[in-house]
């Protein structure tokens, strides 16, 4: 395969995770009357099930391959990557709004970029400082939006904590980002999708010690009807973002150097304001399509600029 393929395809499978992950920010809006703690439960209960029931097949030969250095890997990046950001993420949408997350979060393949920039492999960062100008305009504009549509300003201490969430979440996804890249190249004997279900499984280990404090410990009571559809949303976005999804991201993240593979994940904040538009039943106003065209543009310049550069070796 030439690099140029390895690119495109890595930009394939990543915007196709970013589409799937965009799901997770529309589940706090379609059940606001659940806690994020319930949100995370129940998400990665479901997650850690289908992993499991996924696995089961492959469950010997993968035993013999997965030892305690990579169960401890695989808890740190459940905990860095999933119930840590989605406890956070769920919050931030529920207190500040999902324009303004996504604002947030949408600073990631910034930080990545960064801090990937001086690893091997990566295009010179003085290549990527346009690009990654019109992706910080982009986010720029979004928050301006945000800042346009506050509301009272009793809400404000409310909103004041949904930002700190959401700036949380930004630095939890950053390091699972990092961490994982870095375990997918030590183990490239693993398929990304095989190390997603382990991920997978590990997370749902960690979500049971979740479940008295979320449901056992819960106050407020609900209709059989809202659990249908909060259980029935629970299992889309475990199935679609965590295993879907995570499946695409690994491949990308194998195919593309850290620096344009940090680019990938602006796909999530793109869909995700347009699920949140579409839930709204709205059309985005000037400043964001002002932002999401900064955005797109950012990330296929990025693109282009990693044409015929090559992909940082495994290690």
């Amino acid at each position: 395969m030439t690099a140029r393929q390895r690119t495109l395809l890595g930009v394939g499978n990543g915007a196709a995770a970013g589409a799937l992950w965009g799901l997770v920010f529309l589940a706090p809006q379609l059940l606001a009357d659940f806690s994020a703690m319930q949100l995370a439960a129940s998400r990665y209960l479901v997650y850690g099930l289908i992993a499991a029931l996924w696995l089961a097949p492959t469950w010997r030969r993968l035993r013999e391959r997965v030892h305690g250095r990579e169960w401890r890997a695989l808890a740190w990046l459940s905990l860095l990557g999933n119930i840590m950001y989605y406890l956070l993420l769920a919050s931030a949408v529920q207190w500040a709004g999902g324009a303004a997350t996504s604002l947030i979060v949408g600073l990631l393949p910034v930080v990545v970029t960064l801090v990937g920039a001086r690893r091997a492999g990566a295009v010179p960062l003085a290549r990527l400082l346009l690009p990654l100008g019109l992706c910080l305009a982009g986010v720029v504009l979004v928050g301006a939006q945000a800042v346009l549509g506050q509301g009272a300003p009793g809400e404000r201490a409310t909103t004041i904590a949904g930002l700190l969430c959401a700036f949380g979440a930004l630095a939890s996804w950053t390091a699972y980002s990092l961490y994982n890249t870095l375990w997918l190249q030590r183990r490239a004997d693993l398929s990304g999708h095989d190390w997603s279900l382990l991920t997978g499984v590990a997370t749902g280990a960690l979500s049971l010690l979740m479940v008295v404090p979320a449901f056992l410990l819960a106050g407020q009571a609900h209709a059989p009807a809202d659990w249908l559809r909060f259980w029935g949303v629970a299992t889309a976005v475990a199935l679609l973002a965590s295993v879907v999804g995570n499946g695409f991201w690994n491949r990308a993240s194998r195919l593309l150097p850290l620096t344009l593979a940090g680019q990938m994940i602006v796909f999530e904040t793109v869909f995700a304001l347009l699920y949140g538009f579409a839930w709204e039943r709205r059309l985005p106003t000037g400043l964001e399509l002002a932002a999401i065209g900064c955005l797109i543009t950012g990330v296929l310049w990025c693109v282009r600029a990693h044409r015929g550069h090559g992909v940082a070796p495994h290690e």
